[in-house]
């Protein structure tokens, strides 16, 4: 059995009148690995992922997924995937176990209906339609969807969009629980506290490359990691980029006593990503977030 379930090498995609929405696209993802694929809108992480479930055609490049190339992928395979869109479109009138125990049916060996029911939260409304159901109430459906069928593989789209933060911690829990059970899961999100929380590793898209990819905490290098000290110095605020914050504390203190407004920043997941995009991208993350 391979360490790696998806394998990307110089993925391309191009469209009609010459648009490149993928330029040499390259990431692997390993067994029971949770891996993020992040970017703002247009960077290629719809394309990637649709290529990598089989429903997009690509240019050239090799892909495989479960050691298939998603291209022809038949039955079998899919049946070892698992995934969340992030829209389902309407809900029907089915209730919770009526919809679950429908989609069981279609894999050799599926959850436990109502065991899922309960992991995401949805116990007491296992009778009720599907359609009277809250906005984040059919996400954790669409959620016991993607998981029912006991997938090697999960794609996560945006699987919190519309959550309030208890229920979100609680999907993060859901998370982990597949974590354990040694699932892959592919997730993408516009929340990066939440790729921080659950990735072990990310790929950052910018422009249909590849900006960067690695473990979290190693994305865009060292440099992109060297802390900040800031203060007030007058009516100036300062800052100074060092790998040894400590001693530039020290050296403040003895020329200024103590600095106004004095703290020291160490980069976090969002001050690297938004470190990769231009102007542009910054404004469209600030208003709406990535996609």
């Amino acid at each position: 059995m391979s360490e790696f379930v998806v394998r990307v090498q110089d993925l391309r995609k191009t469209y009609r009148g010459g648009l490149e929405a993928l330029r040499g696209v390259s990431f692997d993802i390993r067994r029971g690995e949770t891996f993020a694929l992040l970017g703002p809108n247009g960077a290629g992480k719809s394309t990637v992922i649709e290529i990598l479930e089989g429903y997009r055609d690509r240019t050239s490049g090799d892909v495989s997924v479960l050691g298939v190339d998603p291209h022809r992928g038949g039955l079998d395979w899919k049946a070892r995937l698992g995934i969340v869109l992030q829209n389902t479109g309407e809900a029907p009138t089915a209730t919770v176990r009526e919809l679950l125990s429908h989609f069981a049916s279609f894999y050799p060996r599926p959850r436990d209906v109502d065991e899922v029911i309960a992991a995401v939260g949805l116990t007491e409304k296992a009778k009720v339609s599907v359609r009277k159901l809250s906005g984040g109430q059919r996400r954790r459906v669409d959620v016991a969807l993607g998981i029912v069928g006991r997938p090697e593989l999960l794609f996560l789209d945006e699987p919190t969009t519309g959550f309030d933060p208890e229920v979100r911690r609680q999907f993060w829990d859901l998370i982990r629980t597949l974590q354990a059970e040694g699932t892959t899961i592919l997730l993408t999100t516009h929340y990066l506290d939440e790729a921080a929380e659950l990735a072990e590793r990310a790929a950052i898209l910018v422009g249909g490359e590849v900006a960067s990819v690695g473990r979290i905490e190693e994305l865009g290098g060292p440099d992109a990691r060297v802390p900040v000290v800031r203060w007030r110095e007058g009516d100036t605020v300062r800052e100074r980029r060092t790998e040894n914050p400590g001693a530039v504390v020290a050296e403040l203190y003895g020329r200024l006593g103590e600095p106004s407004r004095l703290e020291v920043v160490r980069p976090s997941l969002e001050d690297v990503y938004l470190s990769f995009l231009g102007d542009e991208a910054r404004r469209t993350t600030a208003a709406g977030g990535l996609a």
